[in-house]
């Protein structure tokens, strides 16, 4: 989860991304940094894609992540959960690079008077920006969604 300050007070974020494909496919904004924050995000990835069973959650060691909620949605889908050892963050490694990118290219230069004009502006940036036209280099300097379009007429062809 990340932060992003408005006139109104703090929005909390949090993603959910596909490792695969640096994708994000689950997001959830509140004003409240609660359990129900997090399931949301997860419900959302689960609902766009339906993985299978067995599938790997990284995260943090915050306390949402570790609520009863969470774990118990995680159990309800068949998903394993994974957080780092206290002080190394390699498993959430991703999503920070996602934060830092969200707060460098788009919220750094915005002075959000409410939460509703952050949240519609960071949903405009995952959705309009972020997924189909940001470049990584793990993924060979294509976005998020050519990458996966590549994938799915990779295993098409095969």
């Amino acid at each position: 989860m990340t932060y992003v300050w408005t006139q109104e007070g703090w929005l909390y974020l949090a993603v959910v991304i596909d490792l695969c494909l640096r994708k994000v496919v689950g997001w959830s904004m509140s004003p409240r940094m609660k359990s129900q924050l997090v399931c949301d995000a997860l419900k959302m990835a689960a609902w766009q894609r339906r993985p299978k069973a067995g599938l790997i959650h990284h995260s943090d060691r915050g306390s949402q992540y570790a609520s009863k909620a969470f774990r118990k949605l995680l159990r309800i889908n068949g998903f394993q959960g994974s957080m780092s050892r206290k002080g190394d963050c390699w498993d959430n490694a991703v999503v920070e690079s996602f934060f830092g990118s969200l707060k460098q290219e788009r919220v750094q230069w915005r002075n959000y008077q409410t939460r509703y004009e952050a949240q519609q502006d960071i949903l405009q940036y995952i959705s309009s920006w972020y997924n189909p036209y940001r470049l990584h280099s793990t993924l060979n300097y294509v976005s998020p969604n050519d990458y996966e379009k590549r994938l799915l007429e990779t295993k098409h062809a095969a």
